[in-house]
This record gives structure tokens, sequence and C-alpha cells, in this order.
């Protein structure tokens, strides 16, 4: 079996438990839900946030701080036997497909795209 895959579920079962504390504490930050509405900000198949285009200094900190926290969460759920990598990415697959439409991702070939009604473009790998 597929590290990705093996480590797919109890990747998506400490997501949903731990709500990625990175992302639980972000959704209550109304700059981030600014950033994430007006397209500055969007997931990538790394499971990390990342910046659309340049942005200010004051929204590279605020991705930075989130992606620190995104980190922690992972580190503390490899201790399960994945790597942080590897728990990172599957989080990943499932931050992107948890994107709504109008929302920026970044696809495989490392392009942002606006989410459509359809699913978005993921890595082959995510389950």
């Amino acid at each position: 079996m597929h590290a990705y895959v093996k480590y797919g579920l109890a990747a998506a079962a400490f997501v949903a438990v731990a709500g990625l504390a990175g992302t639980a504490w972000a959704q209550r930050d109304p700059a981030y839900q600014a950033a994430r509405a007006a397209g500055q900000v969007g997931e990538q198949p790394d499971g990390y946030l990342g910046v659309v285009g340049g942005g200010t200094a004051e929204l590279r900190a605020l991705v930075a701080n989130i992606n620190i926290q995104r980190k922690a969460a992972y580190t503390r759920g490899a201790q399960s036997g994945a790597t942080v990598e590897q728990f990172a990415f599957v989080s990943g697959c499932n931050l992107i497909a948890q994107t709504k439409p109008g929302e920026k991702y970044k696809t495989p070939g490392g392009s942002w795209e606006t989410r459509g009604n359809g699913p978005p473009e993921r890595d082959p790998r995510c389950v």
C-alpha cells in the first residue's frame, strides 16, 4: 500500500478530531476570512496555506503564523507513524477537497486556480 494512502485515514481522523489548529484559529480571524474571500490566500497540495501573488507583509505574516500552527498539528499527527510531510500532504488533499466555489487552491502543476462548482484538481495520489 502506498504510504500516502496508508496514512490517509489516520490524517483525516486527526484533522477532524484536532480541528487543524491553524485552520480553526484562522476561521475566527476576520483578516484571514477577508483574504480567503478576496482570493489572496489559498490551499496548497503540501498542506500549507499559500499567498496568491505577492501579498502584503501583514498578509504574509498571517499566513506564516497559520502555517506554523499547521506544522505543529501535523507533527503531533505524524507521531502515529507517518512522516510530517506525509501527514501534511494528506491534509493538503483534504483541505483542497474542502474548498468552496470561488476559493483559491494550488493545482499539482503549481498554478493557482479558483474552485468552480466541480471538484478541484488534486494530486493523483489523493484518495
